[in-house]
């Protein structure tokens, strides 16, 4: 037999948008619900075995939050007097009470975003790759809790995974940094890897530089913006405007980037157990006659 149940949202965070819902054997009773939709009151037939209900926040900004709800019985006025209010927490944030974890609050990822502005004299330049010097740490636990400089190396493969590399008219997209496959030709012969929002390349480290050199501009409209703000988080300045980049393959009109300035963005937003200290980048470039 199934009961019908009505689920009404009493409180929630401004920046909680939409939610799913489960019952208490993982089955999906509703998907992409508005929080509009859940103040006013949501009804869903369950079980009747079904004695608690979970919510599960969705999107980026939300590091897969859930609520598990007990399944009660109320009157009908006691229903319609639940009076929605928003609720903000504010909260003191505690750095590096442990020493092998960077970029992780509240149990979520956050990007480690770095840009380098680059301005070229009177000609326009022509960049041909990237060389970044930075060193990359991973720590191991301390029996004390407490950070401690003894107990690190440092590696070679632990870098941004992430690069944009823009000026005023060209973008590259969302470029996707992986580490060349070392003694594997017909694996590293696969790049780059075109995506749906990104293009994959390599990188390597040469003289404790990290460089990469597969990129071009690949805006479709110099009529558009480059980039887009974030609803994710506003701590964020900016995203690239996904619906302006082509991310298809090219044989030809691949249209370097040119400029008199350029800016060299770097994100690590998939682990946050390295500790990058970036020293210094150097774009090598050569003048653009015309």
């Amino acid at each position: 037999m199934n009961k019908t149940i009505i689920i009404k949202l009493k409180a929630a965070g401004s920046r909680l948008s939409k939610f799913s819902i489960y019952d208490d054997m993982g089955n999906l009773l509703a998907s992409d619900v508005p929080k509009s939709q859940l103040i006013s009151g949501l009804a869903v037939v369950v079980a009747d075995t079904v004695s608690v209900i979970v919510i599960k926040a969705e999107g980026n900004s939300c590091c897969n939050k859930s609520w598990n709800i007990p399944v009660t019985t109320i009157k009908q006025y006691q229903l319609a007097a639940i009076q929605y209010q928003e609720r903000n927490t504010a909260s003191l944030w505690t750095h590096l009470k442990n020493p092998v974890i960077y970029n992780k609050y509240y149990d979520c990822v956050k990007p480690y975003i770095i840009e380098y502005p680059f301005a070229y004299k009177y000609q326009d330049e022509i960049l041909q790759s990237v060389q970044d010097y930075t060193k990359a740490y991973k720590y191991f636990p301390d029996p004390d809790g407490i950070s401690d400089d003894n107990r690190k190396i440092e590696t070679d493969d632990a870098w941004f995974n992430k690069a944009v590399l823009y000026n005023g008219q060209q973008s590259t997209g969302v470029l996707e940094l992986v580490p060349k496959p070392i003694n594997n030709l017909k694996e590293y012969l696969k790049y780059p890897l075109y995506n749906a929002e990104s293009k994959t390349i390599t990188f390597t480290k040469s003289d404790n530089f990290y460089q990469y050199n597969t990129f071009w501009s690949l805006v479709k409209y110099k009529q558009e913006p480059l980039f887009v703000r974030t609803c994710e988080s506003l701590s964020i300045d900016k995203v690239v405007n996904q619906a302006n980049m082509d991310y298809g393959k090219r044989s030809f009109k691949k249209e370097p980037l040119r400029a008199k300035e350029l800016k060299v963005r770097h994100i690590l937003d998939n682990r946050f157990d390295a500790h990058l200290v970036s020293q210094f980048i150097i774009t090598p470039s050569q003048i653009s006659y015309k």
